[in-house]
């Protein structure tokens, strides 16, 4: 359940801020190493891809926490958090350092209540739990769904066809690697719970069938499937 905060705790201009260190916190992640970084010739392990993916979660999650009846100040503060450590630690530990560090700034930099940061810092820990997402609270569930959507729709077919371009393969590809957001958005809509991500997905996972099937249509050669 989500605290018993009537009045939102988290001002315009603190939430800029935090924003602020989370764009320079990524920025920094990526100048600290030697070499640029794990897979940074891929464009979306930039810090400038990984600050947008950020943002769009925020939206997404900020949306499902207002329908769904969760907090919504725990759940965007979380999910401004949730990958800032995502460039400069392993995937596995990831959610664990980023709830470190968001709970070292807000205790540093603001006096929010105890329990509204305890419940920040939980949300952004369990963000990549794999199990079922019903046992986790509201403003978990709204993060998490809005993490999976992000990957799934118009964005995660834009982010597939460009990484066609850095596997060398041609425009002859398009339809299959769209397929693969297809079915990956399929896998993550069964992940979701609530009716606002599903109602989410549902949209964008048609754009993306929609875009496959001009891609077959209109690209000479290219065989619908089945």
């Amino acid at each position: 359940m989500g605290v018993e905060i009537r009045e939102s705790p988290v001002s315009d201009a603190e939430y800029a801020e935090m924003e602020q260190f989370v764009h320079d916190y990524l920025v920094a992640s990526v100048q600290a190493e030697d070499e640029g970084g794990r897979m940074r010739w891929y464009p979306w392990h930039s810090a400038e891809y990984r600050f947008n993916h950020i943002r769009n979660v925020v939206e997404l999650a900020e949306e499902i926490a207002r329908e769904e009846g969760a907090n919504t100040d725990i759940t965007r503060v979380a999910a401004l958090f949730h990958d800032i450590a995502k460039l400069e630690v392993d995937q596995d530990i990831h959610a664990e350092e980023g709830a470190r560090i968001a709970r070292e700034y807000l205790e540093i930099q603001t006096d929010y209540p105890a329990s509204f940061i305890d419940q920040v810092c939980s949300a952004i820990e369990d963000h990549s739990y794999q199990g079922d997402i019903d046992d986790l609270t509201l403003e978990t569930r709204s993060l998490i769904e809005a993490d999976i959507l992000d990957k799934v729709g118009a964005n995660g077919a834009a982010l597939m066809l460009l990484r066609m371009g850095y596997e060398s393969r041609t425009h002859m590809d398009s339809a299959e690697m769209v397929g693969r957001v297809l079915e990956r958005g399929e896998e993550a809509k069964k992940r979701v719970r609530s009716q606002t991500a599903t109602d989410m997905a549902h949209r964008r996972l048609k754009r993306v069938r929609w875009f496959k099937e001009w891609l077959e249509d209109e690209i000479a050669d290219i065989e619908p499937e089945e």
